[in-house]
């Protein structure tokens, strides 16, 4: 029976290729790196895209591990603007675009850290010019996060102003619904506050508790009693023409 593998944590230390795979891939880098050179053509740098990262893998453990394979250039780690976590990708560019064709092949369905890592080169075409703008700056956490920011306590001044803005997206949603055709209506948002004198004079008049068994009765507004009364009227009349 073949002995299990224990799962080992990933650190620095333990990124590494298996030994066979390593020469290998050693093999390959150095017989591209002549074919380049018996060409007498400049190395140009490629780009590689690297993605289902595991959890726990940034821009240092990420840099330290790729540069076994050959000089590392630049290294974009996506991350969350809201909070600053990876989003499990990242962009690595080389220093010769051979050798970012050899990692793809080399580490594209690698199992790192139970995960099948997916890799592949990206066309000089489809590589963005801002791509890599502000990688070499170190990444720093937000200090007021979005998600700090809204749930904080917020004051009267804050309360209004979200209103506003809620009313004005509304206006726009049912301006593009009528724009298009369509016949569609919905609650809107109640930005009047609760504890306006005039709401709780509205809802005692809607409303009567019983004190005595608990029951609550609707009152019906006013329009609707003249009416009662109205036909009451018609009927009485109707009655004595008789």
């Amino acid at each position: 029976m073949t002995e299990a593998k224990t799962e080992v944590p990933l650190t620095p230390k333990l990124l590494a290729l298996d030994p066979q795979q390593e020469s290998e891939f050693k093999k390959k880098v150095q017989q591209a790196k002549k074919n380049r050179a018996s060409k007498a053509s400049r190395f140009a740098p490629g780009v590689i895209y690297v993605g289902h990262l595991p959890v726990g893998l940034f821009e240092p453990q990420l840099k330290a591990y790729f540069e076994q394979f050959g000089k590392v250039l630049r290294l974009r780690l996506s991350r969350s603007k809201k909070t600053g976590g990876s989003k499990g990708y990242a962009f690595i560019e080389f220093d010769c675009d051979e050798v970012a064709r050899i990692v793809a092949e080399t580490m594209n369905n690698y199992l790192m850290g139970e995960r099948l890592i997916k890799c592949h080169v990206v066309p000089p075409e489809k590589v963005h010019e801002e791509l890599f703008n502000g990688s070499q700056r170190g990444f720093s956490k937000p200090s007021f996060p979005a998600v700090s920011r809204y749930n904080k306590p917020h004051s009267q001044e804050d309360l209004v102003k979200m209103g506003k803005n809620l009313v004005r997206k509304e206006v726009k949603l049912r301006k593009r619904l009528s724009e298009k055709g369509i016949d569609y209506d919905f609650p809107g948002f109640d930005t009047t506050p609760v504890c306006t004198p005039s709401l709780l004079e509205r809802r005692k008049s809607m409303l009567v508790d019983d004190e005595d068994d608990d029951e609550v009765t609707v009152k019906m507004p006013q329009k609707y009693k003249d009416e009662e009364e109205e036909s009451s009227e018609e009927e009485e009349q109707a009655k004595k023409g008789e």
